[in-house]
């Protein structure tokens, strides 16, 4: 994403889990995001959230910085790291409301030149009994988002 990110941040050995600080006029707020397995082993769910005082994540909460555009162009960059490490995995994400849902649709259409270089990007839709991917469009409705890491080939 061409917003600024933040640059330091701790990452688990298997790069299943981040951890960064958002700062603010709120203070400093430790940020967790976590990518979990699904029923589907190609599939990863990404969420992040506040970490609560017991180590929890709270993926509900504003955190009222005033870094949002930052605190999503580096979750987006440790979509990168992830990918990095598992490449043939999906990474599955949606808003905890349907308010956020909308705007991680409005990051992606703002930012799908520069992520369409390097992800496959999809938007799911309901169908009768589960869900499916189609291209992203921008302006489209989804219920969630799914994005892969495009191969790349090298001629020597």
């Amino acid at each position: 994403m061409e917003w600024e990110k933040y640059d330091q941040f701790r990452v688990s050995r298997d790069s299943l889990e981040f951890i960064f600080e958002s700062v603010g006029p709120k203070g400093i707020i430790t940020m967790i995001v976590q990518f979990k397995p699904t029923d589907d082993p190609e599939i990863y769910n990404l969420a992040f959230g506040n970490v609560l005082p017991d180590g929890k994540m709270d993926d509900h909460t504003r955190n009222g910085n005033k870094d949002r555009n930052k605190i999503m162009a580096t979750v987006a960059d440790m979509v990168y790291e992830f990918t990095a490490k598992y490449p043939d995995k999906y990474v599955f994400f949606k808003g905890s409301t349907p308010g956020r849902t909308r705007l991680y649709r409005m990051a992606l259409s703002l930012n799908f030149s520069l992520l369409s270089i390097d992800f496959e990007i999809y938007g799911v839709v309901p169908e009768e009994d589960s869900y499916g991917m189609e291209p992203f469009r921008k302006n489209e409705e989804y219920y969630g988002f799914v994005v892969k890491r495009k191969r790349v080939n090298f001629i020597l």
